[in-house]
């Protein structure tokens, strides 16, 4: 008869007292929490074989701090080269005129908006009449209607009507003396609208002014798209007698009705861009203290919209000055081909009427200013541009 020896251990002692259910499901948890594992283990490794995306962008900063403390200031021609290479490649390019074309011309400006859709050809053409009532010294404007527009755009016309007028101390600079527009005509490619509208004006006046016609498809829930316009300068005309028109419509044109100073500042190191509004010139004749005037300056940059900054209300006169600086954060290292859109606005007891706006940015015609800010990084620079309405 064998008898265990003392010094062994009996392993049946050890034996869980368990269902053999909890058992197996206990060997279970045990293999699934074994799986996870494996699978975030492997997971870390292949993120440290996959390229991170960053890399370039912290080597693009290394190399801007070692440029810093060589040169007490950034070695411009690395910078200036590393962003010109980064811009020209193709896929960006594309992108660039997808903002200009979507972005740009849709934003909050309602002038920059009827670009967009603006057909290359006009078609149609617009009658109304003019008479000016030397009596009482008014002019009245008759817009009868639209001939030939184009059927698949015919979905809800109406004309927006401008009366135009130069300062004499500014004679480049127009400004709008007063606005109208007729009732919306829906699905009609020969619109009918028989608007009249009467505005008071001095028989001097008639020699240095304009009226600009705009027929355009309304659009509820986005900006109206020109088809056309008619310019008509009074002072080539006989306005004492009953004169009728059929214009044809012609491809829509901006008016300069004025100029802000605006001064650009790159920061690449923060990805920052700092605009300053420092003055903005009008050519209103009837400026007073209780007129007052605002800047809104919005920031795109790869087709993203930043938040809008203000700036604080001034007095309108000829020469506005507004000395105030704004700092935008961009995400991204497309520092250099962001678009700024400076919209002048004057403030009503109930609403606001838009002066004019200015577009500045890498592409178009306002792009030496942007190059010359590319030269001069951690420098302000400020250029005089036109604002257009």
């Amino acid at each position: 008869m064998t008898q265990a020896r003392p010094g062994l251990l009996d392993f049946q002692s050890f034996l869980l007292p368990f269902p053999e259910i909890w058992k197996y499901g206990m060997l279970a948890l045990s293999i699934l929490l074994l799986l996870v594992a494996l699978i975030i283990l492997s997971c870390q490794l292949c993120r440290c074989w996959i390229p991170n995306k960053s890399e370039n962008e912290r080597k693009f900063a290394r190399d801007s701090r070692k440029g810093l403390a060589l040169q007490n200031g950034f070695q411009r021609g690395r910078i200036e080269a590393s962003f010109l290479d980064f811009v020209q490649q193709p896929h960006y390019e594309v992108k660039m005129q997808k903002l200009r074309r979507e972005k740009l011309h849709g934003c909050d400006g309602n002038i920059l908006a009827s670009e967009r859709g603006t057909p290359d050809q006009t078609q149609g053409k617009l009658r109304f009449s003019l008479l000016y009532n030397k009596k009482h010294l008014e002019l009245l404007l008759t817009v009868t209607g639209a001939l030939g527009l184009p059927i698949q755009q015919c979905r809800s016309t109406f004309v927006r009507v401008r009366l135009l007028s130069w300062a004499p101390q500014t004679p480049h600079l127009q400004h709008v003396v007063h606005e109208w527009r007729t009732q919306v005509v829906k699905n009609s490619s020969n619109p009918t609208f028989e608007d009249q509208f009467v505005c008071s004006l001095r028989e001097a006046e008639l020699t240095k002014s304009s009226i600009k016609l705009e027929v355009k498809l309304f659009d509820k829930y986005s900006r109206h798209v020109p088809l056309g316009e008619v310019r008509i300068a009074l002072n080539a005309l006989n306005t004492y007698e009953h004169l009728e028109f059929c214009e044809a419509l012609k491809k829509t044109t901006k008016d300069t009705v004025g100029e802000v100073l605006v001064s650009l500042k790159c920061l690449p190191i923060s990805q920052r861009i700092e605009v300053g509004l420092l003055k903005v010139r009008t050519s209103s004749l009837y400026n007073s203290p209780d007129k007052c005037i605002y800047a809104r300056i919005n920031m795109f940059c790869n087709l993203q919209k930043q938040k809008h900054q203000k700036t604080k209300p001034r007095i309108l006169g000829p020469m506005t000055v507004f000395n105030e600086t704004f700092l935008f954060h961009l995400p991204e290292r497309v520092i250099w081909d962001c678009a700024v859109l400076i919209s002048i606005y004057e403030m009503h007891p109930s609403s606001r009427l838009l002066v004019g706006q200015a577009v500045l940015g890498k592409q178009g015609p306002m792009k030496d200013h942007w190059d010359r800010m590319m030269q001069a990084i951690q420098q302000p620079v400020a250029e005089w541009h036109p604002l257009l309405i």
